[in-house]
């Protein structure tokens, strides 16, 4: 299993991903509650954006903001500095033992033990 940023959450919508999208579909997924706030909560979200968002969160399994990720988030907040979205993300991923599949490695890469994996870099272009 994999959990999944918001980021790809959102490139996986986007018909210019088609290779994200297979490498997705060979993988069991997983999203933090987070991640359904921040893709379905963005103010200019589409209605056809939402329906496809929507559709695609219908198949993750999702892990709730529980007491566990908020101690996890906040150890992870005074580490260093970063949004509350990816504290809880990164928090999830730490205390499920997932690897964390974004494509914004750099706001993570500080976090030791937490694996990640960015299927849209170019060293992964053949996916």
């Amino acid at each position: 299993m994999i959990l999944l940023d918001s980021n790809i959450v959102i490139y996986s919508t986007k018909p210019d991903y088609p290779e994200l999208w297979a490498w997705l579909s060979k993988h069991a997924l997983a999203i933090s509650e987070i991640t359904r706030i921040e893709v379905l909560g963005y103010h200019r979200i589409s209605a056809q954006e939402k329906g496809l968002v929507t559709d695609f969160l219908a198949t993750p399994t999702r892990f709730a903001i529980n007491e566990s990720v908020i101690e996890w988030a906040i150890q992870l907040r005074q580490q260093r500095s970063m949004s509350l979205g990816d504290a809880i993300i990164a928090a999830t991923a730490l205390l499920h033992q997932l690897p964390l599949v974004t494509h914004n490695t750099c706001d993570f890469q500080w976090i030791a033990g937490l694996e990640l994996i960015d299927p849209l870099a170019e060293s992964n272009s053949g996916l």
